[in-house]
């Protein structure tokens, strides 16, 4: 499949004058910095993305604020930190009141504006409420498709894998409705027969690309995959090819749907009229050893703010605009709106943003690192095949996934120098050699904080501070930038008071049969294992 869209783009028409991109944002679930064969993955199975990223720019440092489900989808779609928009602490259940606030611009709601056809098909995990008042429809989609939060949100019973005669492994929700599979605010089927379910949204991104077309309007659709997150399912074309067991089967069947995607794109001869994005939300879940992914080189992964749980697989690809290649710059999930609205010609809006426009990284028009080689003369001036033109992000911020104002931030990374202040373990990051992942390592105050020179040291394996009476003056100067950086972000920033603190209400979890007694388990309505 992977060659079939490749092939397509030869010849491939470039960009209507004057019309704005389409846009293809894909969003893997607790996908780790080394899962994918392009990032060094001896084993993974992932010729599409592999693919993908050969014609991308690859970024090799590109960031999501938060390493946990609810917050970093926030910053994604809205291009602001989790906690001004209260979504802190942990993740939204299923009965949770909160979610995502109705006076939040999300960028489906700016493109929308644009005249986008908006689109969305997989997990949500920003909140229901009442009368669906959180879901997607109504933050700026047109359609929708997907489960309103985790597949492990609901008992594991309910999550059927292949072959039928199992379930899927891991610890589910008990106590709470089965998961439900949505068609903008009604239900189609609780539960899902999941093994079909990447079938389901690929059908519905290439509808929507197709209605697009025909309406001579440009598409957005954000594909939002359940896989890679545990407990691990795949369609029975997958079950124990991809030879890296349930975790590799699950990633070959998002490879494989990368693929039919870019193929619809290429039947529609929408590639060269297209931006295609492909990220994570956080890194792996580790405590599921080799069910839960690989932050490669990395340290700890999902719900830590040490590398492995912030730092993510990031691929841009727009033939003709975007040229091929690796970048080491700056960026993080919270640039994708502002980026999105300069290529779009949409009008930001009007909050504070915490993201930037990346625009003249992917298209090669920013300024160019000092030790640069000049382009030679006769070449073009859009593209980047070297990834030498500056981000206008010099900085980073990492909250804990439990955060409060008195803390701060966990972590500031400033050019190559990462700074620790404070650091904890989590239970996602269990079973790991390094005792500092661990859910039994407490929260923790470092003063100096903990060191780290990225370039150098990507492991974070050597504090540089370790000694600080054989410290370079460089080395302190850096300490003391990124101390002044925390307490300058960290002054600025206002906490909005959290979601997750209204509590939560039973009745707000979705049934197909509102009526049926007992709840939750007469909510009950399965679809066709077709």
């Amino acid at each position: 499949m992977g060659t079939l869209w490749l092939l397509a783009l030869v010849g491939a028409a470039g960009l209507a004058a004057g019309l704005p991109p389409n846009i293809l944002l894909i969003f893997a679930d607790d996908l780790g910095y080394g899962d994918l064969g392009v990032y060094g993955h001896p084993s993974s199975t992932t010729p599409n993305l592999d693919q993908l990223a050969a014609g991308a720019l690859r970024f090799t440092d590109f960031y999501v604020p938060v390493s946990l489900c609810t917050p970093s989808r926030a910053a994604l779609l809205t291009g602001r930190f989790p906690v001004r928009m209260g979504l802190y602490p942990g993740v939204l259940e299923p009965s949770s009141r909160g979610g995502l606030p109705l006076g939040e611009v999300t960028m489906a709601e700016m493109l929308a504006a644009q005249g986008y056809l908006t689109g969305m098909a997989g997990k949500w995990h920003l909140g229901v409420g009442p009368d669906g008042a959180f879901l997607p429809p109504n933050h700026g989609f047109h359609r929708f498709l997907g489960i309103p939060y985790s597949h492990d949100q609901g008992p594991c019973h309910n999550l059927i894998c292949f072959p039928p005669s199992t379930t899927c492994e891991g610890s589910c929700d008990q106590d709470v409705v089965p998961i439900p599979l949505l068609n903008n605010l009604t239900v189609e089927a609780q539960p899902p027969w999941l093994p079909g379910l990447e079938a389901r949204y690929v059908a519905f991104a290439r509808e929507l690309m197709a209605d697009a077309q025909r309406l001579g309007r440009p598409f957005f659709l954000y594909y939002a995959s359940h896989h890679t997150h545990y407990p691990q399912f795949s369609g029975q074309t997958f079950v124990g090819r991809s030879g890296r067991g349930p975790f590799g089967d699950s990633l070959m069947e998002l490879d494989t749907a990368v693929g039919a995607l870019m193929t619809a794109l290429g039947d529609l001869g929408l590639l060269g009229d297209t931006l295609v994005i492909f990220t994570a939300d956080n890194g792996p879940e580790t405590m599921r050893m080799s069910h839960g992914g690989s932050s490669g080189l990395l340290r700890c992964g999902k719900g830590t703010t040490f590398e492995g749980g912030v730092r993510e697989p990031a691929l841009f690809f727009w033939p003709g605009h975007i040229a091929p290649g690796v970048t080491h710059e700056l960026a993080s999930t919270l640039d994708l709106l502002p980026t999105l609205a300069a290529l779009s010609k949409a009008t930001l809006p009007n909050t504070t943003l915490d993201g930037f426009d990346l625009s003249p990284v992917l298209l090669g028009t920013g300024p160019v690192r000092p030790w640069a080689t000049p382009r030679p003369a006769g070449t073009r001036s859009s593209g980047n095949p070297c990834g030498l033109q500056q981000s206008p992000r010099k900085s980073l911020f990492f909250y804990s996934p439990f955060p409060d104002m008195i803390r701060g931030v966990f972590a500031v990374r400033s050019g190559k120098y990462k700074a620790h202040f404070f650091t904890q373990g989590s239970k996602h990051s269990d079973t790991t050699a390094d005792p500092a992942c661990h859910s039994t390592s407490p929260l923790t105050a470092h003063e100096p904080p903990l060191l780290f020179n990225l370039a150098e040291d990507p492991s974070e394996n050597y504090n540089l501070l370790e000694k600080v009476t054989d410290v370079s003056p460089e080395v302190m100067q850096e300490l003391k930038h990124l101390q002044l950086l925390k307490a300058e972000f960290d002054a600025s920033v206002v906490f909005s008071p959290s979601q997750m603190a209204q509590g939560e209400d039973p009745a707000l979890q979705i049934c197909c049969l509102p009526s049926c007694s007992p709840k939750p388990s007469c909510c009950h309505c399965p679809e066709s294992k077709t």
